[in-house]
């Protein structure tokens, strides 16, 4: 770094004196580092001479001593910073690499995104790295979060927020070009026709569907086979896509994935492969798992995914009254980063499991009710009840969908998964 010369001083170190500074044609503070001259300390060749003007230079006073201290330790501090510019330049090196490695797919979103006025690559590997790799998830994410997540500043966010909602177009549009998505939403079978009619032909795509009930009622057991009826061909009742299967109770058996994928005639061990499992050991890393499955969903070809169960951690995490706002605070942001991803990905189907608690003021009537409060009950697009019948028997009931009248069906669960 260019030094000044003292004049004047009799040589001796004036540390908090301006001095003029060649490079920058501007005056400095001995002893610190600026930001605009960091380029010239870093790359400089040779010292220069700094001429300091005789009128500006003081004998060091009483309170430059005692200030001596501290602009020594900003000098480390600064020394520091350079190391640290260092290590971030040797990093961005590598990122080409991460690009590449990247598949054709995730390349396509990539370059979108790369194309965003005032991104650059060291941008670009924040957002990719905080899951934002795609135009949808930048404009459909709260400024908020991506800040958060990835770093960024708030006018960037702002602006990448503002460009990306350009480039997708986002705005108002007609009832009839709602109408035209929805008639050709995706539909995955649950097994059982009547059940599905219950759906309307299926487990619809694009949103967040919850099934709730007391235990042994088939929650799980829909689960499991949604995520091997999510891998059949579209004609058949499925997506060709895989499954993300979340457990938060320890009920995932891939032996039972193994005897429906049997009954189907399928490949059990292609049918495992296609299933990418995550177990959540406490709530914050049920919530983080969601937020590192967005990377995830084009990488693997996720068409669903399934949390089971919804809210089991946070009953068991958060107790007491005094907790009760913090909790649902939390559970309310779980959900719609789970409705977030059915909006960047149009065509994924999230299914949620919940549990159920008895209202001790009801005497007549069914004292059950979900889990959760109305946080859950306004975060979930579809509510369905479940409830044992007869033997093997269940029932499912519609509680609650935007565009489906109340009903039930009666489908059972044997060896070979759900049936009539």
């Amino acid at each position: 770094m260019a030094k000044a010369s003292e004049v004047g001083n009799g040589g001796q170190s004036g540390i908090g004196e301006p001095y003029y500074c060649q490079e920058c044609k501007r005056n400095h503070t001995k002893g610190k580092i600026y930001k605009e001259h960091l380029n010239f300390a870093k790359f400089e060749s040779k010292k220069e001479e700094i001429i300091e003007d005789e009128s500006e230079s003081t004998d060091l006073t009483l309170e430059d001593s005692d200030t001596l201290e501290e602009e020594i330790e900003v000098d480390t501090y600064s020394e520091m910073e350079e190391e640290e510019f260092h290590n971030e330049i040797e990093e961005d090196e590598d990122f080409d690499e991460e690009i590449l490695a990247l598949d054709n797919d995730n390349s396509d979103y990539v370059d979108a995104v790369k194309k965003l006025p005032g991104v650059g690559e060291a941008t670009l590997k924040k957002l990719i790295k905080a899951g934002f790799g795609s135009l949808e998830s930048i404009a459909y994410t709260p400024p908020s979060i991506i800040q958060e997540e990835s770093g960024l500043g708030d006018k960037t966010t702002a602006k990448l927020i503002k460009a990306s909602m350009e480039k997708l177009n986002i705005g108002f549009k007609s009832a009839e070009d709602v109408w035209e998505h929805r008639r050709n939403i995706a539909r995955i079978t649950t097994g059982s026709q009547e059940l599905d009619n219950l759906f309307g032909g299926g487990i619809e795509t694009g949103c967040v569907i919850e099934f709730f009930g007391e235990f042994r009622t088939g929650k799980t057991q829909l689960a499991h086979m949604l995520c091997v009826n999510v891998q059949l061909p579209k004609e058949d009742g499925g997506l060709s896509g895989n499954a993300l299967y979340i457990d938060t109770e320890g009920t995932f058996r891939p032996e039972r994935i193994i005897q429906m994928a049997e009954g189907l005639d399928l490949d059990h061990k292609k049918v495992l492969k296609n299933i990418v499992f995550g177990r959540a050991y406490n709530s914050d890393h049920q919530v983080l798992l969601i937020k590192e499955a967005t990377n995830l969903i084009r990488e693997k070809n996720i068409k669903l995914i399934i949390v089971d169960s919804l809210i089991g951690h946070f009953r068991s995490e958060y107790v007491g009254r005094g907790t009760l706002a913090n909790r649902q605070q939390t559970i309310n942001s779980h959900l719609h980063d789970l409705l977030r991803l059915t909006d960047i990905f149009p065509d994924l189907c999230v299914m949620v499991t919940n549990q159920v608690q008895s209202k001790p003021d009801v005497f007549y009537g069914n004292p059950t009710v979900a889990a959760g409060g109305n946080i859950v009950a306004h975060g979930s697009t579809i509510r369905v009840y479940l409830r044992k019948g007869k033997g093997e028997q269940r029932v499912a009931k519609m509680i609650d969908a935007p565009h489906l009248p109340e009903g039930e069906a009666i489908f059972s669960i044997t060896e070979n998964g759900i049936v009539d």
